[in-house]
This record gives C-alpha cells, structure tokens and sequence, in this order.
C-alpha cells in the first residue's frame, strides 16, 4: 500500500498503486483531459498556450499532464505548400 497526497485537495489517502489524486478528485482530472484530447485531435499542431486560450484550462495543468505521462511530445515539421 501507498501513501499518497492528492494534488488537488491534499487529502492523504492510500492506495494499492502510487497516484496523484485521490478519487473524489480523479473527474476533475478525467474531464479537463477528455476536453484537451478531444481538442487534440482537432487541432493537432496546438501548444500548451493554444489549448489553454480554447479551453479555459491553465497552461501549467496541461504541461503538469505532460510531466505525469497522460500527454505526449511530438515533433513535427512544417513545410511550404506548392504555389
């Protein structure tokens, strides 16, 4: 068993499996991720900033979402369309 500390409300609970919120507070999580990745696949070329404008959700929770593994990086390139 893990003790952990939720992020959101900072109850200690404990759990079979090391997390970062606790359950009363795992919707929240579920629901901002939902809109961002639906934002996603909308607009795939969007940054932190972009999401955040759109969606009403601040730019450090999305890039916290990255750093906990929910979002990912990619890499893309640009090119100029023909004339």
């Amino acid at each position: 068993m893990y003790t952990n500390v939720c992020k959101h409300c900072h109850k200690v609970f404990r759990s079979k499996i090391r997390t970062l919120c606790c359950k009363d507070c795992r919707s929240e999580d579920e629901d901002q991720l939902d809109d961002i990745v639906k934002y996603l696949k909308e607009y795939s070329n969007s940054n932190a900033l972009q999401i955040s404008e759109e969606l009403g959700i601040h730019p450090y929770v999305i890039l916290k979402f990255m750093e906990e593994g929910w979002l990912g990086e990619s890499t893309g390139s640009f090119e100029k369309l023909p004339d």
